[in-house]
């Protein structure tokens, strides 16, 4: 076989063979310390998937000889945090809820905690700044079905509303399509509007209220300001849960709602229940 091997001219060190619009590369040997280098790093990679978890399985990874992980990093530093604040733990759950403002440290706390369980579990319905969207209500007004109160919060947020838990709230509204008219339905949307200052007609105003009275007004009350005992929204704020537009309110008077909020009894530890009470009622709606 020939001998096809080429010395550069100028380096005297034999080429590749490889060349690129008349550059030739030259075969040099790489560098000790690179070479060294590398196979340290070749070395430390395998160590490094023996000792940690590396390599994945059907169902999980290999856990390492060491038997680290992110998961167990992260539960320790929460059991850090708890246990840094434990006292303070043990004070909210056996606090009267109505008292916290007596204790500034423990309703700092409270509240600080609370925000941060609020995000996590309150804010994909109440939205992040707990405003609220169309369905879902808005925390920082004074406009409350069920009751404002710090207790009547945290009654909301532990059992729910229309649940299966036996103390969750639970109401149910009509679909008054099944037996009202068109006309009346309408009519009754009308009247509903003008508890609020909508403009109405005399003629409106009256089958509307007589349909309102008959129909409505055994939850909402003769003057539409509603009934929390049974979470009956007042009807003359202008303040509506699912649209302010007559469409969506004859929707509601058609077909009626249903909403449902999850307890959060099970999921949630009472130190948790407690603190997102506290936030919730300190967004600037909360009642005494």
């Amino acid at each position: 076989m020939p001998d096809n091997k080429e010395i550069d001219q100028l380096s005297g060190v034999e080429t590749t063979g490889h060349e690129w619009d008349g550059l030739k590369e030259l075969n040099n040997p790489l560098p000790r310390w690179w070479l060294w280098t590398f196979y340290i790093t070749i070395i430390w990679g395998i160590g490094y998937t023996i000792a940690y978890p590396a390599w994945p399985m059907v169902n999980k990874a290999t856990a390492g000889l060491l038997g680290w992980s992110s998961r167990g990093e992260v539960a320790e530093d929460i059991k850090a945090h708890e246990d840094k604040n434990q006292a303070l733990v043990a004070e909210l759950v056996a606090a009267d809820m109505t008292d916290l403002a007596a204790t500034p440290d423990l309703r700092r706390y409270a509240v600080a905690r609370g925000a941060s369980v609020f995000r996590a579990f309150c804010s994909q319905c109440h939205g992040s700044g707990a405003a609220g969207a169309t369905g879902y209500p808005n925390l920082l007004d004074d406009d409350w079905l069920w009751g404002g109160s710090i207790d009547e919060i945290a009654a909301t947020v532990r059992y729910g509303i229309r649940t299966e838990n036996d103390d969750a709230r639970f109401s149910e509204m009509p679909a008054f399509g099944d037996f009202l008219e068109e006309a009346e339905i309408d009519a009754v949307v009308k009247y509903v509007f003008s508890l609020s200052g909508g403009s109405i007609d005399q003629a409106t105003l009256e089958t509307g209220r007589q349909v309102f009275l008959d129909g409505c007004a055994s939850c909402h009350g003769d003057s539409g300001l509603g009934d929390r005992d049974q979470g009956a929204p007042n009807l003359a704020d202008a303040i509506w849960l699912y649209g302010n537009d007559p469409e969506a309110v004859k929707t509601t008077v058609k077909y009626s709602r249903f909403g449902v909020m999850p307890g959060w009894d099970e999921r949630l530890s009472e130190a948790d229940i407690r603190a997102v009470s506290a936030y919730v009622h300190s967004l600037g709606g909360g009642e005494e």
